[in-house]
């Protein structure tokens, strides 16, 4: 499979918007759970938010629910994240990540990309108060 690609990161105010672009060639979403993670260093990684290929209820983090949106469009095999009303804690490093059929076993609405068979090299979002 072709590497996940990400794009779309910069710096804005609070309060601003940026949408996070994923490219995903070969990843099927129906076969794929897809989701964003982000990482400050020094921190572990923290699920943002995830879409699943069984229609299940998509995931948000607490911190960004009613502000993110994670959606996808198959024909450009392209994940993307919309993000308003940024916050100073958004800043971080943020990678897209895809898992085979990741539900099982999963409680719905939770992350459940645990056990990851790709992602990218993050795009970097700051958010300056």
């Amino acid at each position: 499979q072709a590497q996940l690609v990400e794009s779309g990161g910069g710096s804005v105010q609070a309060g601003g918007s940026l949408k996070l672009s994923c490219v995903t060639p070969g990843y099927t979403y129906s076969d794929y759970c897809m989701g964003w993670f982000r990482q400050v260093p020094g921190k572990e990684r923290e699920g943002v938010a995830a879409i699943y290929n069984d229609g299940s209820t998509p995931y948000y983090d607490h911190s960004v629910k009613g502000r993110f949106t994670i959606s996808q469009d198959n024909a450009k095999s392209t994940l993307y994240l919309q993000m308003n009303s940024l916050k100073p804690e958004d800043t971080a490093m943020y990678y897209c990540a895809a898992e085979g059929h990741c539900t099982k076993d999963c409680d719905s609405g939770s992350w459940c990309l645990y056990s990851l068979d790709a992602w990218g090299q993050g795009t970097s979002v700051t958010v300056s108060s």
